[in-house]
């Protein structure tokens, strides 16, 4: 199928090392698992082509490297995103602990880009219960704290997966209109149409401009 003039969502993985992110990027691009790990230096960049409520969008995704020492080169690919899919694995509690650092960067630095909370590993509960060390409670509990959705995938399996995705396209079809970039430019606004200024925004707001932006 020909994709014609896509809608571009410019999104970001994040969280700790050895998270499964780029396990998470191969299943949903190549639908494959990635049995040999590898680490992720920097960045790495994938699209993929979707379909979501009829319309054609394209997916730009920043695999972040979730090592520390890499941390502040992480922040130059928040900006501009309008998605980001926190990563944690379900066998480790710190690595979902860690996910309130990622919360507390794309709140300071990139106010328009909605997050996704994502478990990962889900086959390793799925053989043996007792090596969960995040429940689906906690994680929903934090999920609805950020008015957001919470999945719990595998990419093993490909279980949830292509859902994190698809509901990603989703959303952003749906609240387009919310997005700085798609306001309609009118004849006084200029060269700075689409700038947000900082003397424009309630310091003191506790939620974004747009429904479907997380709290503050």
């Amino acid at each position: 199928m020909e994709y014609v003039n896509p809608i571009l969502i410019k999104m970001v993985l994040l969280g700790g090392q050895s998270t499964g992110k780029s396990c998470l990027l191969t299943r949903f691009r190549e639908g494959k698992f990635e049995k040999e790990k590898r680490t992720t230096i920097g960045a790495a960049f994938v699209s993929k082509k979707i379909q979501a409520l009829g319309k054609n969008v394209t997916l730009n995704i920043w695999d972040t490297a979730g090592s520390e020492r890499y941390q502040s080169m992480t922040k130059m690919y928040y900006r501009g995103a309008r998605a980001a899919i926190l990563c944690y694995d379900v066998t480790d509690k710190s690595s979902f602990e860690k996910i309130r650092y990622w919360i507390g960067e794309l709140q300071e630095n990139e106010q328009f880009c909605r997050i996704y909370i994502c478990g990962t590993k889900k086959d390793l509960i799925d053989n043996d219960p007792k090596v969960r060390a995040v429940s689906n409670d906690e994680a929903e509990v934090m999920a609805q704290d950020l008015q957001t959705c919470h999945f719990v995938t595998s990419s093993l399996t490909g279980e949830n997966v292509d859902a994190v995705f698809q509901r990603i396209g989703e959303d952003y079809v749906k609240n387009m209109h919310s997005y700085p970039e798609n306001q309609p430019k009118t004849n006084d606004d200029g060269d700075e149409s689409f700038q947000l200024k900082p003397s424009s925004h309630d310091k003191a707001s506790s939620s974004c401009s747009f429904a479907s932006c997380f709290k503050r």
